[in-house]
């Protein structure tokens, strides 16, 4: 009971630290309400608004009603170009697709001679530029089978594709970006929060103090990741209920309560990366550079922004051993699934044995090192 109560009061004194660093405390507060919010608004992965031309070389009844099919919100309306500017325009970055109609399009078409359409890309506009071919492609063919008239044939085809899109609906990149947001900053966080604790200690000169009375390292430690956790937690959850349900209108569907328990479990791991890279670092400019080679790789890694299926299998392999994998995806199936935790609790074992390992290397370390700076 003594040492919980030490491990409380210590605790308390890092939330006091932390009150008076107005710096710490902004970066807290933009990380989870303006950052998530221009990231589910600023990056779309849908197309929309996408500038389009079309050298119409037929203007035939046909090449007009392509041009008109392409409507918003996914295309800006087309703008007729001419057919030797479409490399100029293409170099000087002023639309994303040009489309290139021959001549006699319509009369090869009736004739049954397939004529081919040129869609020129900017490619540079990945997200768009990938989406957008594929949509161009099937209206131009809707409107060729319309106007041959194979559109309205009576004939049944033999297999009728029907897709649904499940959890998303209508396919809004917010309900995406916004949780991935927050599940990348809690990593973040955690680890700047604990790191940076860690070295304020060091620069303020009262870690000498903390190991001069009655505390045993591991009491320190531990004092830091309650607290520092307990911050991100409580923002975590503001930022879900304020800005991603209520702001941003996202629905979620899993609950709450369980995906903040993985939240937490999850913090016992990131809060020890913390402190074992603090007691690393010497300043926070050096825990800087440390933390872009060790957070940014688990974050981009770790399935939230490249499914893990599209990483090579070997890397598969070795991004199971980080608990980063694990949490993005209990944290997907609870918020977009719905699954309870007899889905996901291998991801929650596999977080707490990882963590737990990782933990008891911190407070190795950080023994250690206290130890050494005391004698």
């Amino acid at each position: 009971m003594r040492r919980l109560a030490n491990i409380y009061w210590l605790g308390t004194k890092e939330l006091r630290s932390l009150g008076h660093d107005l710096v710490l405390l902004g970066l807290i507060v933009y990380t989870f309400s303006f950052a998530v919010y221009s990231q589910a608004q600023g990056i779309s992965q849908e197309l929309r608004n996408a500038s389009v031309a079309i050298a119409d070389e037929d203007r035939s009844p046909l090449s007009r009603g392509i041009a008109q099919a392409l409507l918003p919100p996914y295309f800006k309306p087309p703008q007729a170009v001419a057919v030797g500017d479409i490399d100029r325009l293409m170099d000087l970055a002023r639309y994303t697709f040009v489309i290139d109609i021959p001549p006699n399009f319509q009369k090869d078409v009736v004739a049954g001679r397939r004529p081919a359409i040129q869609v020129n890309v900017d490619a540079t506009a990945m997200m768009q530029a990938g989406i957008g071919a594929g949509y161009i492609e099937q209206i131009a063919g809707a409107e060729v089978a319309r106007f041959v008239g194979r559109a309205d044939a009576t004939e049944e085809p033999p297999v009728d594709l029907v897709v649904r899109v499940a959890f998303n609906p209508n396919l809004a990149s917010p309900w995406f970006t916004s949780i991935m947001a927050i599940i990348n900053n809690v990593t973040m966080l955690a680890i700047i929060l604990a790191g940076a604790a860690v070295i304020r200690e060091r620069e303020h000169g009262t870690m000498d103090h903390l190991l001069v009375m009655p505390l045993s390292p591991f009491e320190i430690a531990m004092a830091k990741v309650w607290a520092n956790g307990m911050v991100i937690a409580v923002a975590v959850a503001l930022s879900l209920l304020v800005v991603v349900r209520g702001i941003l209108g996202v629905p979620i569907t899993g609950s709450i309560p369980l995906f903040m328990a993985g939240v937490m479990l999850y913090l016992f791991f990131a809060t020890a990366i913390g402190i074992f890279l603090g007691t690393v670092a010497r300043s926070m400019p050096q825990l800087g550079l440390l933390f872009m080679l060790v957070a940014l790789p688990m974050n981009m890694l770790s399935g939230g922004n490249t499914p893990l299926e599209s990483m090579p299998p070997w890397l598969q392999v070795v991004m199971q051993a980080s608990p980063s994998t694990h949490f993005v995806s209990f944290a997907e199936a609870i918020l977009y699934r719905g699954a309870g935790i007899e889905v996901i609790w291998p991801q929650f074992l596999a977080v707490a044995v990882i963590g737990g390992l990782f933990l008891t290397l911190a407070l190795f370390r950080f023994r250690k090192v206290a130890s050494a700076a005391v004698t």
